[in-house]
């Protein structure tokens, strides 16, 4: 899906007043029916890391956390069946997960006298039935599972999509006969950083030539995009040549201007290809050795 930046924008204004939980997802596919889930989400986890970027420092002060903390203690303490520190964090506009992690942190160092490893922190946000306290382990869960942008299970579930669109590249490249090489192939041959998909044999799509091919699976809007280009598609264009890149959840439109200088942008994978050699030569192996 390609939106215009005007339409980015009305959408990134709505989402600032919302939290990453779950019922405000919902909010926000009724306000915007037309766009899918998807495309939501990916939207509103990339303007909530920007918020939660430029925010993230007034929870981090040692006042601040004692705060939260004794306001986690006392509350958990009337109200145990409470989802307490779930609703600490949206009343604050922290996202949950970071808030489980901040008192899980204050709470170890509270129990063992010193601060916890980061092994120790995560292990125990992954799986909080390793947390003493029920009490807080039940919270630490309810944050972790309601919280749309960040933790360990929105890290599970990010990877998990990754992976799942990349089989998509791949699937769909066989269904055409083309040849390629994926990122294991390219890293087993000795290539350090490359795209997910090198075309062994070169097409066109929409008369554009294309060499490799990087599979993204989120939205592409100004920040990501110039993040992108500038640490991943130019290099790979140097070493590889022009390429294309999909935004499965659709990127900005007036993103696609760097046509000419050969990236080309998709929201899904092309229909338009024709490959620029006879199928016979796709059979043979590449022989380019890595720089």
């Amino acid at each position: 899906m390609r939106l215009s930046r005007v339409e980015y924008r009305e959408i990134a204004r709505w989402t600032e007043h919302l939290r990453p939980t779950r019922q405000c997802m919902k909010m926000l596919k009724d306000r915007f029916p037309n766009h899918s889930q998807s495309t939501l989400l990916s939207i509103f986890s990339l303007e909530y890391q920007k918020r939660t970027k430029r925010t993230i420092s007034r929870h981090h002060t040692p006042d601040v956390i004692e705060s939260h903390y004794q306001r986690y203690l006392s509350e958990s303490k009337a109200y145990p069946s409470a989802p307490v520190l779930l609703e600490l964090a949206n009343e604050v506009d922290l996202s949950p997960a970071l808030m489980a992690r901040i008192i899980l942190d204050r709470f170890l160092q509270d129990l063992e006298g010193e601060m916890p490893t980061k092994t120790v922190l995560n292990s125990m946000l992954k799986e909080p039935s390793l947390i003493q306290d029920q009490i807080l382990a039940k919270n630490i869960h309810q944050c972790t599972i309601n919280d749309c942008c960040y933790g360990p299970l929105v890290d599970c579930i990010k990877h998990a999509i990754g992976q799942e669109h990349e089989v998509l590249l791949r699937d769909k490249l066989k269904e055409r006969n083309l040849s390629f090489l994926d990122e294991n192939q390219l890293r087993a041959m000795g290539y350090d950083k490359t795209p997910d998909i090198i075309l062994e044999v070169p097409i066109a799509v929409e008369g554009h030539i294309v060499h490799w091919i990087e599979s993204k699976a989120s939205f592409g809007d100004d920040h990501s995009h110039r993040t992108y280009l500038n640490e991943q598609f130019w290099s790979y264009w140097n070493r590889f040549g022009p390429g294309l890149v999909i935004y499965w959840y659709g990127f900005i439109g007036e993103l696609d201007c760097q046509r000419d200088r050969g990236i080309l942008l998709k929201d899904c994978f092309p229909t338009d290809i024709a490959t620029l050699c006879h199928a016979s030569q796709q059979d043979q192996p590449s022989t380019q050795e890595p720089e």
